[in-house]
């Protein structure tokens, strides 16, 4: 089915929206647990998108993305602050911060394949819609846990990676950080970044229409 411009935006609005702020959320919650209340304090650990939504990253980019047609998702929300001085143990605890994000959007994934599951016992006018909005929210989380699994700061991979370097290896590695942004950029136009990416989705989206199909 021929999806028109404006049922493309409201089956996608959601699943972007929530996949970018959730993320976003999880990394504060986790920085919580291990002792920063950084993001606390200043109210962004919640689910209130309109906490976390930056204009251009999770409205403008994605949007474009979707409506181009090019298969390929992009976006960010406003970084949730980590001071991670303040953690108990921050080397080891910054990859379990980082690795939130991700985690997060698995659990999403899955969230949205239920959706998808069990959209065919809603009435005939919701149903299909509905099993659409589904299948954008899997594909729209495994992208970005995959993306965000690349090792390259200040992406979580990245910092993931960082945690588990030595320490002259970390602080090298860590200096990526300043070049990471116009690193992905260049690798995201070149069609480099979905060559790299697409075996992962791919594979998790097997995983979940074999689970949930």
């Amino acid at each position: 089915m021929e999806l028109t411009l404006i049922q493309q935006i409201a089956i996608y609005a959601l699943p972007v929206i929530f996949a970018i702020t959730v993320h976003e959320a999880a990394h504060g919650y986790a920085a919580k647990h291990f002792g920063d209340t950084t993001a606390q304090s200043l109210g962004r650990i919640t689910l209130n998108p309109i906490k976390h939504i930056d204009p251009i990253g999770t409205i403008l980019v994605p949007a474009l993305l979707v409506l181009s047609g090019t298969g390929f998702l992009f976006g960010w929300a406003k970084p949730v602050p980590v001071d991670y001085a303040r953690l108990r143990d921050p080397k080891r605890d910054m990859r379990w911060v980082a690795a939130a994000g991700p985690a997060s959007n698995f659990a999403m994934a899955i969230f949205w394949a239920l959706v998808f599951k069990f959209s065919s016992i809603l009435p005939a006018d919701l149903a299909v819609p509905v099993a659409y909005m589904g299948q954008a929210g899997i594909l729209v989380n495994v992208v970005l846990m995959v993306l965000n699994l690349l090792p390259l700061p200040p992406l979580d991979g990245g910092r993931i990676a960082v945690s588990l370097m030595p320490n002259h290896m970390a602080y090298k590695f860590a200096q990526l950080e300043r070049y990471g942004f116009i690193i992905l950029l260049v690798l995201m136009f070149t069609g480099i970044l979905s060559k790299i990416m697409m075996p992962f989705i791919s594979l998790f989206l097997a995983f979940f229409a074999g689970i949930f199909g």
